[in-house]
Parts: structure tokens; sequence; C-alpha cells
């Protein structure tokens, strides 16, 4: 089993978080790509562009791991993300593919378009498959040499450094998907962190993404958390 030995302190996991918010993503697209109603303009139309949001996420977050996460582990660990390198690059092919054949079905005859819509989704679920493979290898091998290599605020402040880069509105669709998917505890040390370091703007549009989609109660916890007086390890990516 990889990862901290039973009993011991955990360590700051850059991947955690996000990739929760990933797995749900992913899941929920697909799930939504397969039961959609053709027949229905509105439905149809929406899929398929939710469909193009999640192919460019999964891409924007593939490049920010090359530019930040990988040099680092190379630096310590040469050859250490070989597998990763040619999985986030074969995700770019398949992307591609992807998002030309979602934004083509919106020309393909209604008549055709079941079928169509069939044949993505089967495609679609062999990328979600592929990624489900590739998240695993990452916060296990990935967090293994890392956590041989770095100390905990080493990895925070890289961590850090790449949330800083990801432009605001893309922040706010993965917390979106990140804090339904994140546990109590990792939710609340999250917007603990971002009272704390993030513009109240930024914090309330985070809450108002979320606030539907998270039960009442769960909701009511964040927005009545106060900014941390302290550091601490966090768990968002």
């Amino acid at each position: 089993m990889n990862g901290p030995l039973a009993g011991a302190a955990p360590r700051f996991d850059p991947y955690a978080a996000v990739h929760k918010g990933l797995r749900a993503l992913m899941a929920d697209t697909l799930i939504a790509l397969g039961r959609v109603d053709v027949g229905n303009p509105g439905e149809f139309h929406r899929t398929i562009d939710r469909v193009v949001e999640m192919l460019d996420f999964c891409r924007s977050h593939a490049r920010h791991e090359n530019q930040f996460l990988h040099p680092a582990i190379e630096m310590r660990a040469p050859g250490s993300t070989g597998a990763s390198a040619i999985d986030h690059a074969l995700h770019e092919q398949a992307i591609d593919q992807l998002k030309k054949t979602a934004l083509q079905l919106p020309e393909t005859p209604v008549a055709q378009r079941t079928m169509a819509v069939l044949e993505l989704y089967r495609s679609v679920a062999l990328f979600v498959a592929h990624n489900l493979e590739h998240l695993h290898r990452e916060e296990t091998a990935h967090n293994t040499t890392l956590w041989a290599h770095y100390t905990d605020a080493q990895i925070e402040a890289l961590h850090d450094e790449l949330v800083a880069s990801i432009e605001p509105a893309q922040s706010i669709f993965i917390m979106r998907w990140m804090l339904p998917a994140m546990n109590p505890a990792e939710r609340e040390r999250l917007v603990r962190k971002l009272r704390a370091t993030a513009p109240p703007q930024v914090v309330e549009a985070v809450l108002h993404a979320v606030r539907d989609v998270l039960e009442p109660q769960a909701w009511s916890v964040l927005a009545a958390l106060p900014a941390a007086t302290a550091n601490g390890q966090f768990a968002e990516a």
C-alpha cells in the first residue's frame, strides 16, 4: 500500500482534493451524456456544452501539473514522471478528438443523433477510465516521491503557486465540483484557508457556486466559518 505508514501523521497531499473534484466532474458528465434526451434541444445542447467544459478542464489540469508538479518531482527523481507525461500527451490527443466529435454533434441529423451520442458516450467512458487509473498513479507514486524529497511546507508552497496561477473563473468552476466531493473536515479546512488568504468576493463567489449543490446543513457550516487564524495543512488543490 502506497502512502504514509499506518499511524503516521498525514502528509500534505497536493492531489487529493482536486482529484476528488475531477472524479465527480467526469462521472457526472458521463452520466449526463448517457441519459441525454436527444429530442430535447435545450437539454441536448447543454449536455454537449458540459462535455466540452469537462474536456477543457481536464486539459488545463494536466498542463498545470506539467508546469508545476512534474518539474519538482523530476528535479529530485529524474524519470519519475515519465509514465504520467505519456498519459498527459495521450489525454491531449483524446481531448482534441472528443471535443471535435462533441462540437459536430449539433450538426448531426436528429434521426442519427441517438447513435452518434452513444458512440461519443462510449469514447468518453474510455477517456474517464484511463483518467481514473492515471489519477491513482499520481496520488500514489507521485506523492511517494514528493514526500520522500520535500517537506510538507515545500509541497504546500508549490501547490499554492499552482493554485495562484489558475484563472478565477476556472477556480470557481472546480470548487463547485471539489467541495461537494470532499468530506466535511476537508471542506472546512479549505474554506478556512480561503477566508484567510482570498479576497472576500472570491470566497463569496465560491460559496455561491456550491450553495445549490451542497446539503443545506453542510452549506450553512461553511458559510459560518471564520477565517483561519493559524497556518495548517489544507487538502485543496
